[in-house]
C-alpha cells in the first residue's frame, strides 16, 4: 500500500528519480537500534545457527545442490563444536556438529535427531556494556565472560528463557 502511494506521489518524477525515492524509503536498509540512553547498540544479524547430524550431508546440501559457497570445516574446542559458514550475501548461516563428548551440540542432537535451528548471533558494538545492561535487566547469560567465537571476537549467549524461548548470540562488531 505505502509503495502504492510514494508511486502516485512521485508520479512526475523520472524513473531514475523514482527509484532513487523508493530506496532512500527502503526499510531494507541496516538498522542500528540502540536501547535510549544506553551505552551500546545492537547492530546487525550475524547468522543463524543449525546444529545438524551429518556435517558433511549438510555442507553437500548448501554447497552442491543449492550452489552456497561454504567455508572449511574448522573445530572449536573451546566450545566443543565444528563449524562451517554458509555465505548468503546478506548474513551466514552456521552449522555446527558435535566435538567431543561435553559437546552442547550432542545434548541439542539428542533431543533433536534431524536437527534444527540452534541460535540466533546478533552483532553488538560494544559487548560489555552490552552485558552490563541486559544483565542490569535481569537477562541472565550462560558464562559469566564473554569468549573468543568462530570469528575471533568476543561473544556472549542469553540465556533462551529470557529471550522468548529464543538462545541469542551477542557477538561485537
Amino acid at each position: 500500500m505505502a509503495s502504492a502511494v510514494l508511486k502516485v506521489a512521485v508520479a512526475g518524477f523520472s524513473r531514475c528519480s523514482r527509484l532513487t525515492l523508493m530506496r532512500a524509503h527502503s526499510t531494507t536498509a541496516p538498522l542500528r537500534q540502540g536501547v535510549p540512553g544506553s551505552l551500546w547498540k545492537l547492530g546487525r544479524l550475524n547468522h543463524i545457527a543449525i546444529a545438524v547430524p551429518d556435517m558433511e550431508k549438510a555442507t553437500a546440501l548448501y554447497r552442491d545442490v543449492l550452489g552456497a559457497t561454504v567455508s572449511d570445516k574448522v573445530p572449536l574446542p573451546e566450545h566443543g563444536v565444528y563449524t562451517v559458514f554458509v555465505e548468503l550475501g546478506n548474513t551466514k548461516l552456521e552449522l555446527l556438529h558435535p566435538l567431543g563428548e561435553k559437546s552442547p551440540i550432542a545434548g541439542f542432537l539428542q533431543k533433536n535427531k534431524s536437527g534444527g535451528m540452534h541460535h540466533i548471533c546478533i552483532e553488538v558494538d560494544d559487548i560489555t556494556a552490552a552485558i552490563a545492561d541486559l544483565k542490569a535487566k535481569n537477562i541472565r547469560t550462560l558464562s559469566a565472560e564473554p569468549r573468543i567465537g568462530a570469528h575471533g571476537k568476543p561473544v556472549m549467549f542469553l540465556h533462551p528463557k529470557d529471550c522468548d524461548g529464543v538462545l541469542v548470540e551477542l557477538e561485537e562488531a
